[in-house]
């Protein structure tokens, strides 16, 4: 790992990791002996990170200059929490992951009151199961989106019918209920909505559509509203 991508990372951890953070535990969470964290945490000194704490006690960030201050007023703190809240209770693990650093990275950024009111917002989002069932395919499909990548999928229709398609992933759909992904098909030469859950097997096709995913979706709504 570069040396900047190590230092962005401790960053990340002092922010998320409940203070004050061993340094045995940041040093696990960086992938690096105690000898280099000691010489990450004075690096990061020295470019202005205001870190409280001394070997043997465990170390706390009280300022990030990594990120600028963010001014937010006590609605938008709160729309802030209630929406990360919500993706973590999706049942996508990546997506929970991503909510609660920003989170970290948000709060970091805020005066003492508004951090207090991120802490403790008034409204909660209460989901007793996550609202869509884990899927092995969502992965492999985000990374297919991303990188503009086709992809070879066994797909069950309705009747339980499996079917051999090469899609060209746009988009993943969040519904009410379902997580779907929206996909050129290669196969009927036209835009479809494929049902995670019914994606039996999904894997790289070796073939890269890129740069056409803007021009497929901007097609795709032009026809939507036609």
């Amino acid at each position: 790992m570069a040396r900047t991508d190590r230092l962005l990372r401790l960053l990340q951890a002092m922010r998320v990791l409940a203070a004050p953070v061993t340094a045995a535990r940041l040093a696990e969470e960086t992938g690096v002996s105690l000898r280099s964290l000691y010489r990450d945490i004075d690096s990061l000194r020295a470019a202005g990170a205001r870190i409280e704490g001394e070997r043997g006690y465990g170390y706390r960030l009280l300022e990030d200059d990594a990120l600028p201050p963010q001014t937010l007023t006590r609605l938008e703190v709160e729309a802030l929490a209630i929406g990360m809240a919500e993706v973590r209770s999706m049942g996508d693990p990546a997506l929970a992951e991503a909510a609660a650093a920003i989170l970290a990275k948000v709060a970091a950024t805020l005066s003492g009151e508004r951090e207090q009111h991120l802490l403790h917002v008034i409204s909660k989002v209460y989901r007793p199961d996550a609202r869509y069932p884990p899927s092995e395919a969502l992965d492999v499909i985000r990374r297919a989106c991303w990188r503009e990548d086709a992809l070879a999928i066994r797909y069950e229709d309705e009747h339980g019918a499996l079917t051999a398609r090469t899609i060209l992933p746009l988009a993943i759909v969040y519904s009410e209920r379902r997580l779907i992904v929206l996909a050129w098909c290669r196969l009927r030469e036209a835009f479809r909505m494929f049902r995670i859950d019914r994606i039996r097997e999904v894997s790289p096709d070796g073939a890269s559509f890129r740069p056409r995913r803007v021009a497929l979706l901007r097609t795709y709504l032009a026809q939507l509203g036609a």
